[in-house]
């Protein structure tokens, strides 16, 4: 610091040596006053280079003292960790051995309350889910002390706790086997919770005058079904309802909520319907208009058919069927030769003809058109579900389903349409065939007559 000092002086007093005879005199004594300044700078700066450091010596024997600290805080946890350490193996030793004295002395029971931990356990799931946790909603409380009493091996099983065990098995066993009568809240279809009676059908059913309702084990509530299985299975559980005693028709569901659940879930008739989309409301309207012409044409040909069988039996011609116009255009013209009788007679049959013979084409064109559109509306459903793999992919199949549906359910619905149709044109057509044969028979039968009797 004092060399910098002295090159910045004698810079200066280089730089006074050039001026002029007049600024030396000013310069001498702006020299002195530098010195004056430069010789102030110096004892100040000698001042603060004291104070540092007497500052840092007493730091540095402030951090000697902290490091002191530090070394024998290290030493005491070294200490206390070994301690812990020799405290630990010793517990840890006396934990093994009290291990081995409580098997030695448990022996046979070690097991027998593994077996114990266990079936408890299992009751608990099974209590859970069965019909009769309704009736008997306090078991699992008992059941999950008694495992966690068991699984912490602080404590054992009393005998008490093994004949409550017991007990509760045993009820369960008889009361799956009972048909009970009780109240209890129940959710209705529209969401309205009602106090009712209901009947439990051992761990099977439960049912109230609405029908079958089902247990939902997690919440631990009663609800009816958004939709009733099919009529007759309904009715059953109306008649347990009503029943005071005795043997009841009822239909049980042994899965427990399985089989009626894939009941509920079965679509229905008009849900079969609705599958089959525009082509399947076609494929109906158009057998319910043949089923209906059939009918007609079936009953109009029976009553015919009788009228023309009571006809063979009398001697005179009536003109209320087609047998008896038949015999009267041959009365009208008995006097006429054979030729002419065989021509009236073959008119007259030829007039009955459109009556007996009208709407069976249509019968026949329905019979073979209904499974063509059925075949229509199965390649419109796969062109559906090829719309919908394009789209969205194979991976869902539920996406798929309207398609399929479609498709298999417009098949089913022209076969259906088609196969009594074709059995009713046969039975009609045979009825009128069978007519049009006794025209042409008794027909034939009075010319070879006229023509004997004109000879």
């Amino acid at each position: 610091m004092k060399r910098i000092t002295l090159i910045i002086a004698a810079g200066l007093l280089s730089l006074g040596f050039v001026g002029t005879a007049s600024a030396q005199e000013d310069g001498a004594r702006s020299m002195a006053e530098l010195l004056r300044l430069i010789e102030q700078g110096q004892a100040r700066d000698s001042q603060e280079a004291r104070k540092r450091e007497a500052a840092f010596a007493q730091n540095k024997n402030q951090q000697q003292s902290l490091l002191n600290q530090a070394r024998a805080e290290r030493t005491r946890e070294e200490q206390t960790s070994a301690s812990l350490e020799a405290a630990f193996e010793k517990n840890q030793q006396q934990i093994i051995t009290a291990r081995q004295a409580l098997d030695e002395r448990l022996g046979a029971l070690k097991e027998l309350f593994g077996v114990l931990q266990t079936v408890s356990g299992d009751a608990q799931g099974r209590f859970s889910a069965s019909l009769t946790n309704i009736e008997y909603p306090n078991r699992s409380e008992f059941l999950f002390e008694l495992g966690a009493k068991m699984a912490g091996a602080s404590s054992l099983a009393s005998i008490e706790d093994i004949e409550t065990l017991w007990g509760m098995l045993q009820k369960e066993v008889v009361e799956t086997g009972k048909v009970t009568r009780f109240n209890h809240l129940v959710t209705k279809a529209d969401g309205q919770q009602e106090e009712m009676e209901v009947v439990r059908v051992g761990a099977f059913n439960i049912v109230s005058e609405n029908g079958y309702l089902e247990y939902d084990s997690s919440e631990k509530s009663i609800a009816e079904l958004l939709r009733q299985p099919e009529g007759r299975y309904a009715s059953t559980a109306g008649d347990m309802m009503d029943a005071d005693g005795g043997a009841v028709d009822f239909g049980i569901d042994v899965t427990k909520g399985g089989i009626l659940g894939l009941l509920v879930e079965s679509p229905t008739i008009r849900d079969r319907i609705e599958q089959g989309g525009i082509v399947g409301y076609c494929i109906i309207a158009l057998g319910i208009i043949g089923l209906l012409i059939a009918i007609l044409r079936w009953v109009a040909l029976s009553n015919a058919s009788r009228k023309v069988t009571a006809q063979l039996k009398r001697d005179t011609a009536s003109t209320d069927n087609p047998l008896g116009r038949v015999l009267a255009a041959y009365e009208s013209n008995r006097g006429a030769d054979t030729e002419t009788i065989e021509l009236k007679l073959s008119e007259a049959a030829l007039k009955e003809m459109p009556d007996l013979t009208k709407g069976l084409l249509f019968i026949k064109v329905v019979a073979a058109v209904a499974p063509l559109m059925g075949l229509l509306g199965t390649v419109t459903g796969m062109i559906k579900t090829f719309q919908v793999i394009t789209l969205y992919g194979a991976g869902d199949p539920k996406m798929m389903a309207g398609g399929i549906s479609q498709a298999l359910m417009t098949t089913v619905l022209g076969l259906v349409v088609a196969i009594p149709m074709v059995l009713l044109h046969t039975i009609v057509s045979g009825q009128s065939r069978k007519i049009v044969n006794i025209l042409q028979s008794q027909s034939a039968g009075l010319v070879a007559q006229h023509s004997e009797r004109n000879g």
